[in-house]
């Protein structure tokens, strides 16, 4: 037997229930459990090797260096966890209470919009010519969204609060699409990183073009979950 994760919408744990053996139920929390495996060993290829292009040549001070550091961290590491550890068959988080993943989730969102937001001002106050690419293109986006989801994130954690103003149904389906797409749009950034010259060059054009594979099904099995919760509440 197996357990299907009990946590109600209050974040108070209720028991949990048996999953038969061998039914559908069991087939499809056991490809969760593989796919969230999978999402978290791609997190740590790809922030890894990463990190070591920008440390390759030592502590990283020129600031096109400080932007892979701050970025990859931000977006790739921290966010991404943040957005995993909301999924009920997370492997770190599963055993926690739906109030208590909410606040991790806070925690590592922050530090990532940080982290990934530093990253950005400053590459933009080092450029002197910007978006002219489609990773800046795309990095602006996911700039934009991340602030956007920052600021709605708090209409959504005080919902009832804001419910005069806003919707609580409207601030947490923004709040989940706004999040979607600064992950989405920096993973697409980050792919067109990976086909730059330079990058090429250190780590090989097939490389290159695995690590972008690898960035795009990690991208897909984090979003996953939130993408699906958006439909659900947005159609409830």
């Amino acid at each position: 037997m197996t357990f299907a994760n009990g946590d109600t919408e209050n974040g108070v744990a209720k028991k949990p229930t048996k999953i038969k053996s061998g039914s559908a139920q069991y087939h499809l929390q056991t490809l969760k459990t593989v796919l969230n495996t999978l999402a978290h060993m791609l997190i740590g290829l790809v922030v890894i090797l990463t990190l070591f292009f920008a440390f390759y040549f030592g502590l990283p001070t020129y600031m096109p260096n400080v932007h892979v550091c701050l970025s990859i961290l931000g977006y790739q590491f921290l966010m991404a966890q943040g957005i995993l550890s909301l999924c009920p068959h997370n492997m770190w988080s599963a055993h926690l209470t739906l109030a208590h993943r909410k606040r991790i989730h806070w925690i590592l969102q922050i530090m990532g919009s940080v982290l990934a937001i530093a990253g950005s001002a400053l590459y933009i106050e080092f450029k002197t010519v910007h978006w002219d690419t489609l990773h800046g293109q795309f990095g602006l986006v996911a700039l934009v969204f991340t602030i956007a989801s920052l600021i709605n994130g708090l209409t959504s954690l005080y919902a009832h609060e804001f419910r005069k103003v806003i919707p609580g149904k409207l601030s947490k389906v923004t709040h989940i699409c706004f999040g979607v797409v600064a992950y989405a749009a920096s993973s697409i950034s980050l792919c067109y990183a990976y086909d730059k010259f330079f990058f090429k060059l250190f780590i090989a054009d097939i490389n290159a073009y695995v690590l972008m594979g690898f960035t795009g099904l990690m991208t897909a099995i984090i979003i996953l979950n939130p993408t699906i919760a958006f439909v659900d509440r947005l159609f409830r």
